[in-house]
């Protein structure tokens, strides 16, 4: 997990620097981020997070481990809990920082027992996440809960019709879709929780706010990130927003700060990087096959159409029946680094998990659509980027490039996984150009591809 403790290349380059401001836990934003460069025109930087497992591959004991803290402080916040550091803060700030996952996990029972929120306040919870970089860590949330969970997403395929739409002004796809299905409902009494990866300014979740409180009012509403970097102003918006909803609006983070971009930095980089060659991956001889894996037909793979607490216990044992499939193609490698595919981050992360034993550890991330500079540099975090063609919409014929960062094994060294396993949710095509190959001829590991497959229950 830990990344090693190098001087920001962006920020002796171009200036882009990061402050803390709090520290509930006693975590940093050195502890949880990384500073990196977008290639993108309205935003030049990027906080790539160390335990989030999207640009960077993690232990997914970390990532679930960071996902339930969140929702522990969430809880404390439903509750009304002061402010003040949590008893259990210390040794969770120093598990993440010294990179031991195991004692993370240990923490968290403690952290549930004095954070469990009252009966009145976690009754009706519904906890959103954000495509597509959040779609886990919102679901861990929900797991901390105990709540019904439904994620935004960006496909608009499939039966299940649209609630709301909202705008990510800032991203590099803007458009967002809530298509919750029959067990999950917009509607309630109970407070709604909103879980972002980085909260920058939290104008995406205000707008998720003001367009599900026109249809569906609620009293009460958390904005909860891995990182908050918003600005006094942009705080000033929340409180006004809520003022005129005639509703509570709470903000709960890891750990809060600030941070510095120079002016003209979004010309600098597009000016500096647009003719540099990025580094490409070597090509290798590498082995791929398939596999599928059997998913319950009807039981959500993710929160796109939402997963009702009352599932929780089906997608357990689900989990548990897909990872004996993987685990028998595992064999005797050590090293295992298990993909998701870009919303769909849950499910992958849990096989992660399930796959580990004495003999074999894992590590996770995902795929994205999120457009990202790859610069070969020390103190850079995003050192290698693999190109793909994927289908947009699973079943659909039109492709796209699609990326994959880094899928290095993490830790000091530059060394490669002994398998990478891919698990796509119908956006992998077959070939030379698809995710696969692409990922075994960059790494030289042999590559899996799991196709889920509905089964009947």
């Amino acid at each position: 997990m830990t990344v090693a403790e190098t001087t920001s290349w962006v920020a002796e380059r171009y200036g882009v620097t990061v402050s803390d401001r709090s520290a509930p836990v006693g975590l940093t934003m050195a502890d949880l981020t990384r500073i990196a460069l977008r290639r993108n025109p309205k935003r030049a930087q990027l906080l790539v997070s160390t335990v989030l497992g999207k640009h960077l591959p993690v232990d997914p004991r970390v990532v679930a481990g960071a996902g339930r803290l969140l929702g522990a402080l969430v809880a404390r916040c439903l509750a009304d809990y002061p402010p003040a550091p949590a008893p259990w803060g210390d040794d969770a700030a120093a598990s993440v920082r010294d990179g031991e996952p195991d004692r993370l996990l240990a923490v968290l029972p403690a952290a549930v027992s004095s954070a469990a929120p009252s009966a009145a306040s976690s009754a009706g919870v519904l906890t959103l996440g954000f495509a597509e970089t959040a779609t886990c860590l919102g679901h861990l949330v929900a797991d901390q809960l105990g709540s019904a969970y439904l994620h935004s997403t960006r496909r608009p395929d499939g039966p299940v019709p649209v609630s709301a739409g909202f705008v990510e002004s800032h991203s590099h796809a803007t458009d967002h879709l809530l298509r919750p299905g029959p067990g999950v409902s917009l509607a309630g009494d109970g407070p709604l929780v909103l879980v972002d990866d980085e909260l920058s300014t939290g104008r995406t979740a205000l707008n998720v706010i003001e367009a599900v409180h026109t249809a569906h009012p609620r009293d009460r509403y958390v904005l909860a990130g891995l990182v908050d970097v918003r600005s006094a102003e942009a705080d000033a918006v929340r409180a006004e927003v809520a003022a005129r909803l005639g509703c509570r609006i709470d903000v709960v983070s890891l750990t809060s700060g600030g941070i510095v971009v120079p002016d003209g930095t979004v010309r600098r980089v597009a000016r500096d990087l647009a003719g540099q060659t990025e580094p490409r991956p070597a090509t290798r001889p590498a082995a791929v096959r398939g596999v599928v894996l059997p998913w319950p037909a009807g039981l959500s793979q993710g929160g796109r159409h939402g997963l009702a607490d009352a599932d929780r216990p089906y997608f357990d044992e689900s989990v548990t029946a897909a990872a004996a499939v993987l685990a028998s193609v595992c064999g005797e490698v050590t090293r295992v680094l298990v993909l998701g595919t870009e919303e769909l981050m849950y499910l992958p992360l849990r096989l992660a998990l399930a796959l580990r034993t004495p003999g074999r550890a894992t590590a996770f991330q995902s795929t994205t659509r999120s457009p990202v500079h790859a610069v070969d540099e020390p103190g850079y975090p995003i050192r290698r980027r693999i190109d793909f063609t994927s289908r947009v919409h699973p079943g659909g014929s039109e492709v796209a490039v699609r990326h994959v960062y880094n899928v290095r094994w993490p830790g000091p060294g530059e060394s490669e996984a002994d398998l990478v396993i891919v698990v796509d949710d119908g956006h992998a095509v077959d070939g030379p150009d698809g995710v696969a190959e692409s990922v075994a001829r960059a790494t030289g590991a042999p590559v899996v591809l799991a196709r889920l497959n509905e089964v009947d229950r």
